[in-house]
């Protein structure tokens, strides 16, 4: 999953970008809403914002991504515990409200879950196949033989196992696995796509490469 953080606060921020991406996310960090806003002409599947940011509040940043039509699943990360302050988050479009203190493992089991309805599907475990993808503890199986991802492998995996026999563009995959931060080359998606089919190898779903399109995991 790929994840905008928007928090002003640079060591609260190194410390959550930190821990999520232990926890196999990819996550882009900004620190004021209008950055934040240009940011989301990219495609993520969760954002995190605080709402005390430096130039414009967290809840103008809200009100105009939603006006724009923008359906990100939106989680609202904030010291504000006034009820007029989460009622009006909530009604303005976002998805959900934590706290601030909060415990990191907590903050990343709700954006999982943010994810996961996103997707349409909020079981913690996808199948397809001889394939099963624990999506909370970050680990995929074939035939109960663990195969030992690590955090891109992952990601590739899950996107296409959510897309099973549907072809998904190099652009997008791009997109979920690499941060605009992160430095890849122009072979660096090939070279994990084809880490996790010899992953799946023998007895796993196959990974199909079509030219010019993008990839597909055969269901």
């Amino acid at each position: 999953m790929r994840l905008l953080f928007v928090e002003d606060d640079e060591a609260l921020g190194r410390g959550v970008v930190a821990f999520l991406r232990s926890e196999n996310f990819t996550v882009d960090w900004v620190t004021d809403g209008e950055t934040a806003l240009e940011q989301l002409a990219e495609p993520y599947s969760v954002i995190v914002l605080d709402l005390g940011l430096p130039d414009i509040s967290g809840l103008d940043v809200l009100v105009r991504l939603r006006r724009a039509g923008n359906r990100t699943p939106l989680l609202i990360l904030t010291a504000r515990d006034a009820l007029k302050d989460r009622v009006s988050g909530l009604d303005l479009g976002a998805d959900d409200y934590m706290l601030k203190p909060f415990e990191p493992e907590e903050l990343a089991a709700r954006v999982r879950a943010l994810a996961r309805r996103r997707g349409g599907d909020p079981s913690p475990t996808l199948s397809v196949g001889s394939l099963t993808i624990d999506r909370n503890g970050a680990r995929a199986y074939v035939d109960g033989r663990d195969l030992e991802l690590r955090r891109r492998e992952h990601t590739v995996l899950l996107v296409l196992a959510a897309n099973a026999g549907k072809i998904v563009t190099r652009q997008r995959l791009i997109g979920e696995v690499f941060g605009h931060d992160d430095e890849a080359g122009p072979n660096a998606l090939d070279v994990y796509v084809g880490r996790v089919r010899r992953k799946l190898e023998p007895n796993g779903p196959r990974i199909t490469t079509l030219r010019g399109q993008g990839y597909l995991l055969e269901p």
